[in-house]
């Protein structure tokens, strides 16, 4: 039974968000602010955290930073502020989707469905373990990657991306299918969502970084 994380000070959204969850047939956990979230996190593994952005003590952007740094789980932030620039620093920290209060509970599962199979679906057996480009090496079984020998600290986002890029080598991939690839949508409503996560992977890629192509108007693609 995938296991869920609800982080919110406001005890009716951790009520509504609950109810809905455990109709999913979903093992429910909550905490009241971002430092009980850390804290949860150390003890306990969870498949994806609802968390809110602005919590007393410790916000919701803080307590995603911490706790990827020591596990990588799915984090799905909820925030009444939906600027671009408040979505963009979000996916900066490690922000795997963000949603904008008041939203939709029957959205949120389908969002929280999106997750959870994306980060434990396995790997196809017919895939080779590592796929090599000079220095820059993805292992596929590991969900690693290193460049030129160290080991490149990327998020799970910035992974499937690269992953997704190296396997259409040579191969120009639209904003929108990059987006529905990656993130299991059509659209989150931010124009410069992929774009931005291109910047960050790139800036992990050293000597490689130029290796991701940008087409004008079109997208991006993978060429060495």
């Amino acid at each position: 039974m995938p296991k869920i994380l609800i982080v919110d000070d406001e005890p009716n959204i951790v009520t509504l968000i609950s109810r809905y969850a455990q109709r999913e047939g979903y093992d429910i956990v909550t905490a009241s602010d971002g430092r009980e979230a850390i804290d949860k996190c150390r003890s306990e593994d969870f498949d994806v955290i609802i968390m809110d952005v602005m919590m007393p003590d410790t916000d919701g952007f803080t307590a995603c930073k911490k706790i990827k740094e020591f596990r990588d789980i799915p984090v799905i932030m909820l925030s009444a502020r939906g600027t671009e620039f408040d979505k963009l620093f979000g996916f900066e920290v490690g922000v795997d989707d963000y949603v904008t209060k008041p939203f939709s509970p029957m959205e949120l599962m389908a969002r929280i469905r999106v997750v959870i199979s994306r980060t434990t679906a396995s790997v196809p057996v017919n895939d080779s373990r590592h796929i090599t480009y000079g220095g820059l090496d993805i292992d596929t079984f590991g969900l690693t990657v290193t460049v030129d020998g160290e080991r490149a600290d990327l998020t799970a986002k910035e992974y499937a991306l690269l992953l997704l890029l190296v396997k259409n080598k040579g191969i120009v991939l639209s904003r929108d299918r990059i987006l529905n690839e990656v993130w299991g949508y059509d659209s989150f409503g931010v124009d410069r969502t992929v774009d931005w996560q291109i910047k960050l992977l790139r800036s992990k890629l050293g000597n490689y970084r130029d290796s991701i192509k940008t087409v004008r108007g079109v997208g991006y693609k993978f060429e060495m």
